[in-house]
């Protein structure tokens, strides 16, 4: 699988991100899948999926504290497209503990708790999505933060063991933004109040004028703003 990467890569270069998950998926059968967390880069890649009818599952992790917001644009999304959304939770064995011990906020504590309650809600339920899978796409972009410019379009996730495509890489905000307008793609209604990048409601906060994109995320603070679903580099 990994040594397939430079092979995988040349042969989706110029293809379209519609052309590009369908090649996957027809390299790959059964083992494609997607990992939504309805952010608006997530709603463009669920709406190609979706209405061009790919091979693709798409899933999502619910933490157990997402916004209101979050949960209905979740239902709308399968309304609009009639289409079955997977949902993994955290496991009680891991997460009925952690809570009894630390309480409901740890996390504000110490980076060291956030990133307990962040594996427990995020990484683990990911691992399990990802079990018999080849390729994970994501939502990524290399300007949402600096840590992701890193990123390649197609790389290997040695953590997951697949190789994770990140079709957006190379979107920019406003391009990502045309396309939920020009083709009616619904998102979420806190885009609309300063919220960026929505993960937990606890953990979210809406950012002003000139604030980096991943500003509102943990913003109490000074950590890299990433939960451990990507790996840093």
């Amino acid at each position: 699988m990994k040594e397939d990467l430079k092979s995988i890569e040349a042969q989706i270069a110029d293809l379209s991100i519609e052309q590009a998950m369908a090649f996957l998926a027809q390299q790959f059968p059964n083992a494609v899948k997607f990992s939504s967390a309805f952010g608006q880069e997530d709603q463009v890649i669920t709406d190609v999926i979706f209405k061009n009818k790919l091979e693709v599952e798409v899933f999502t992790l619910d933490t157990g504290r997402l916004f209101p917001e979050t949960y209905e644009l979740i239902e709308k999304t399968r309304s609009r497209y009639n289409q079955n959304i997977k949902t993994y939770y955290p496991s009680p064995q891991s997460l009925e503990p952690m809570v009894h011990e630390k309480g409901l906020f740890s996390f504000y504590e110490s980076v060291e708790n956030r990133k307990q309650c962040c594996y427990i809600r995020k990484v683990e339920p990911l691992k399990r999505a990802l079990k018999d899978t080849k390729v994970w796409i994501t939502g990524l972009r290399a300007s949402q933060s600096e840590n992701r410019q890193n990123f390649g379009l197609l790389e290997w996730d040695d953590a997951n063991q697949v190789i994770k495509y990140n079709p957006l890489l190379n979107w920019s905000f406003d391009q990502m933004i045309d396309y939920l307008k020009v083709h009616n793609v619904p998102y979420n209604t806190l885009h609309d109040k300063g919220f960026i990048s929505i993960g937990c409601q606890p953990c979210t906060r809406a950012i002003v004028d000139g604030e980096d994109p991943r500003a509102g995320r943990w913003w109490w603070e000074a950590s890299q703003k990433e939960c451990g679903l990507h790996a840093v580099k």
